[in-house]
């Protein structure tokens, strides 16, 4: 049987959805889509994709030191963004985290997100070990 750990990061959202921030089994982590929601529901970096990109980063970070892991056990990202205009911003984001470790990446623009002010949603996965 897998060892299956579920990880909160406390956004307001996870109870209302019903979804972990993050589902660590064994050594691979599944990190849900996380945006630039903040613990009081407003949004960071309003209008700024690289900001809104950073952000989310951040709390990918931060759930994989939970995990027990680093941003180079990420193996896969997959970014989605509200306007094809945001991919310059937003790569340089990912590189500012990723340009040494280099994951399997995806980026595909979307009409929108959960929140109007959101421009920028991260997913990644990770094998720790």
């Amino acid at each position: 049987m897998a060892n299956r750990i579920n990880i909160s990061s406390g956004s307001p959202y996870e109870p209302i959805f019903g979804f972990s921030r993050a589902v660590k089994v064994n050594n691979q982590v599944f990190i849900s889509g996380c945006t630039a929601i903040q613990s009081d529901g407003t949004v960071a970096g309003t209008g700024d994709p690289h900001a809104q990109a950073l952000k989310a980063l951040e709390t990918i970070k931060n759930v994989l030191a939970e995990a027990g892991g680093t941003m180079a056990d990420v193996v896969r990202t997959r970014i989605y963004v509200t306007s094809v205009d945001y991919f310059d911003d937003v790569a340089k984001a990912h590189a500012s985290y990723f340009s040494a470790i280099r994951p399997a990446s995806t980026g595909v623009a979307v009409s929108a997100l959960a929140h109007p002010d959101l421009l920028v949603e991260i997913e990644a996965d990770a094998v720790i070990g």
